[in-house]
């Protein structure tokens, strides 16, 4: 019986202690602040004020080579090939012989003109001096002028055709991949070979309607191809078209550059940066900007301690800042770091200026 009360004591003593226990844990969370220990203190944020900074920045755009000059060479007549004068890929200048068709017939049609020519020269001669006789009437003397000029065309018409034998550079460039071989019959529009002047290069790049306030010509441009990565070239804006196109909304812009070293060449893929002017813009760090799908805003810092989502629309990035276009007026203060747990009208302990420079 003893045995027994003292065990019962135990078990009472035992419950005591674990009220008493959880009696003090609650206390503790109470004086946390609220239930569980959570604290419903506001956020601590670092806010920063908006100001205008001096902007400059590079307007980005995909552009495609195009040679200075470019044709596509091909023959006049229809002939065989005698000789050809030039390998794939050689450079030429300009009139220098690339290919020579035969031109046999006209050869011997030119041979006969020219004896004609030279016939009716001396009939002319002879009617000249008789008429300044007075031995032979006026009009013989001019239908030896007509027989000597209408033999006079015909070598020059025969001249012609024989030189359209010899296809001859137009301009100076590289010629492309030999198309014909000796022997071979060519007739007008047979493709020989293509002709580029690439020591200078043109580069036709897009660039959207609301961006041509800044594109001028003159205007410095930088290219890169993937082609020789790490290397820059340096070119100008030449022409900005005066149209726009209808679906994009988007004006050609053509850029010259300086190929001395032939490394440009016509079709390749270039990106073109624009440097633009330095103005007065509102610039802001990059992680105080936030994108959700289709949105993309800041959280504003109202005069009552509370947020607010603030749309912007970014006009344009470099290295830990962007230029807001819009939604965001200088004297506005909008948090920087802390964003991630934000809600619209939720209060905020802000201490004013960012605990570290963002990154640049």
């Amino acid at each position: 019986m003893i045995v027994r009360l003292a065990h019962l004591f135990t078990l009472a003593a035992l419950a005591l202690v674990v009220l008493g226990l959880s009696a003090c844990g609650k206390g503790d969370g109470a004086g946390r602040g609220g239930p569980g220990g959570r604290s419903n203190a506001p956020p601590a944020v670092t806010a920063q004020r908006v100001q205008e900074q001096d902007w400059t920045d590079v307007l980005a755009a995909l552009g495609t080579v195009k040679a200075h000059e470019a044709v596509t060479v091909t023959a006049k007549v229809s002939e065989t090939v005698e000789r050809v004068h030039f390998d794939s890929g050689q450079e030429v200048a300009r009139g220098a012989p690339l290919l020579t068709l035969s031109g046999q017939q006209q050869q011997a049609l030119l041979a006969s003109a020219q004896a004609q020519l030279a016939d009716a020269q001396q009939q002319f001669q002879r009617m000249s001096q008789l008429a300044a006789q007075q031995l032979v009437a006026r009009s013989a003397l001019d239908s030896a002028r007509a027989s000597r000029d209408a033999a006079s065309a015909q070598v020059a018409q025969i001249s012609a055709n024989l030189s359209d034998r010899v296809i001859r550079a137009p301009f100076a460039g590289v010629l492309g991949i030999r198309q014909v071989s000796p022997g071979a019959l060519v007739t007008p529009g047979t493709v020989i070979a293509t002709l580029d002047d690439i020591s200078r290069v043109y580069v036709d790049f897009p660039v959207p309607e609301t961006e041509l306030a800044d594109v001028a010509v003159g205007q410095t441009l930088d290219g890169r191809v993937d082609a020789w990565p790490g290397r820059s070239f340096t070119g100008t804006v030449e022409t900005v078209s005066a149209r726009l196109d209808s679906a994009t909304r988007a004006a050609m812009v053509r850029g010259s550059f300086a190929n001395p070293e032939r490394l440009l060449k016509p079709g390749m893929l270039v990106n073109i940066g624009i440097v633009r002017a330095t103005r007065k813009a509102i610039v802001v760090p990059e992680i105080a900007v936030q994108q959700v799908g289709s949105e993309t805003f800041v959280w504003r810092l109202k005069v009552d301690g509370t947020v607010e989502k603030a749309d912007v629309v970014v006009g344009g990035r470099v290295p830990g800042k962007v230029m807001l276009r819009s939604g965001i007026k200088p004297g506005e203060r909008i948090v920087v770091e802390g964003t991630g747990k934000l809600q619209a009208g939720m209060k905020v302990a802000a201490d004013g200026q960012p605990q570290a420079n963002p990154a640049r």
